[in-house]
Parts: C-alpha cells; structure tokens; sequence
C-alpha cells in the first residue's frame, strides 16, 4: 500500500508542478489539463490514445494557428477601419510571422516544458513559435474563444501591436527586395551554390544580382537563410531609392 501511495503522491505532485507552471503561463486555472499537455509532448514520444491517435502538439499547434491569425485578423479590423484587404492582411503577416512567434514562445521560455525523447539542443529555432500556436490551441479547447482572445490580447496585441511600428517592420527583405525589381522593371537573379567553409556544417552561399549586377553576397546553414541575409543587405544598399517605390 505504501508503494502505491508513494506513486499516486509522486503523480500528484508533478501534476501539481505542471498545473502551477500552466497557470503562471496563461494567467488563470486551466480546467483540463489534458490539451496542455500535449501542448507540449514531442512526437519523438510516440505517444498515442487508446485509438492509436497520436498524441503530440501538432495538431494543436493547427487549432493554435487558425485562432491566432482570426483573432489578429478581428483586432486589427476593428483597430485599423480605413485599411483595404491588402493593407490588413500585410499587417497581420507581420504580427504571426514565424520569426515573430518564434520570439514570443522563447520569451515565454516554453520548451522548459517540452516532454521529448530527444536533446533539446536539437530542436530547430520554429520549436518556440510551434509551441506558442500548440499552447493557444489547448486554450480554446479548455476555456474556450474569450479566453484565448484574452491571452492573445495580453501576450501578443497589448506588447507588440503597434500599428505605426508594424507599418514600418519588414518581415521577409527577399520578398520586398523582389517586389521593388517588378515594380521599376529591374532583372534579379539569385546564385545560390553550396560553401563548405570552414567548420563540418555545410553552408551556402549566394550572390543577388540586380540588372546582372552583383549587389550583395551572403553567406548560411541554409539557401534561404542566405537569400535572406543577401536581400537584407541589398536593401539598406537601395533603401533610399526602394522608399521612394513604396511611398
């Protein structure tokens, strides 16, 4: 009897570390603890339900996306009343882009929580902003709409929206960097090779060519993080002129 009740306390009390670490997270008592906890289970688990239904957060990091981006989406509606579809959708990219939600579940420090099979040194950089939708994803589903717009409204809307500042921020330097070329009618190219380096973790490196003139070189652990890094570059080289496109 000891032995069982040893299990049962110990079961409790982690319970009990989990429930106490959820509510400082989301800033109320969670009902069902289950959804939260496959907010964070990893699918290196291999954990299933009784119907062989895989039991990770991906599906909630799903629901977690889909709830984010309406409620986003009704916020800056609402906020912005003289904004065109175009303008609002721009805006709303800029609020749930993946570096943006990679930022937020990093604050939050949410893979603390992470149950996984595998090093957490090993995780990608998407692990944090994946989690974030997973976490908001297992809010709906334990209280609900209102207070999953309540914790997006302090979590995410209350620090971060600012509609003058988002008008300003660039989320992809790629993507605004080619929709100036189409916009004055200038070629680009992108070449984009593998660059071993030094070090054993293969690099690649690119070189953008605007009017089949060499503009920026980059250099990283992957082609787009390259081109990215490249465009970047070459927008603070034509800042003056792009600004000029755009304004």
């Amino acid at each position: 009897m000891s032995i069982i009740r040893n299990i049962l306390n110990s079961r409790s009390k982690k319970d009990g570390n989990f429930f106490s670490a959820i509510q400082n997270l989301v800033g109320f008592k969670p009902t069902n603890l289950k959804p939260y906890k496959k907010a964070f289970t990893h699918r290196s688990l291999n954990e299933v339900d009784e119907l062989g239904n895989a039991q990770n957060y991906e599906r909630l990091e799903f629901l977690g996306d889909a709830m984010l981006s309406a409620i986003i989406a009704a916020h800056l509606f609402s906020a912005v009343p003289g904004g065109n579809e175009g303008y609002l959708t721009k805006m709303r990219a800029k609020v749930v882009s993946r570096k943006h939600l990679n930022e937020l579940g990093k604050d939050l420090d949410l893979v603390s929580l992470v149950k996984t099979n595998i090093p957490k040194t090993q995780f990608g950089a998407n692990i944090h902003g994946n989690l974030f939708e997973a976490l908001i994803g297992a809010i709906y589903l334990d209280k609900g709409y209102k207070s999953c717009k309540r914790f997006i409204h302090e979590r995410v809307i209350e620090p971060y929206v600012d509609i003058e500042q988002l008008e300003n921020k660039v989320i992809s330097y790629k993507s605004l960097l080619i929709e100036y070329c189409q916009k004055t009618k200038k070629e680009f190219h992108y070449d984009v090779y593998e660059d071993t380096g030094v070090g054993e973790m293969k690099h690649f490196a690119v070189k953008l060519r605007i009017d089949k003139k060499v503009v920026a070189k980059a250099r990283a652990t992957s082609k787009k993080k390259a081109e990215e890094k490249a465009s970047k570059r070459a927008f603070f080289a034509f800042q003056s002129k792009i600004k000029k496109v755009f304004d």
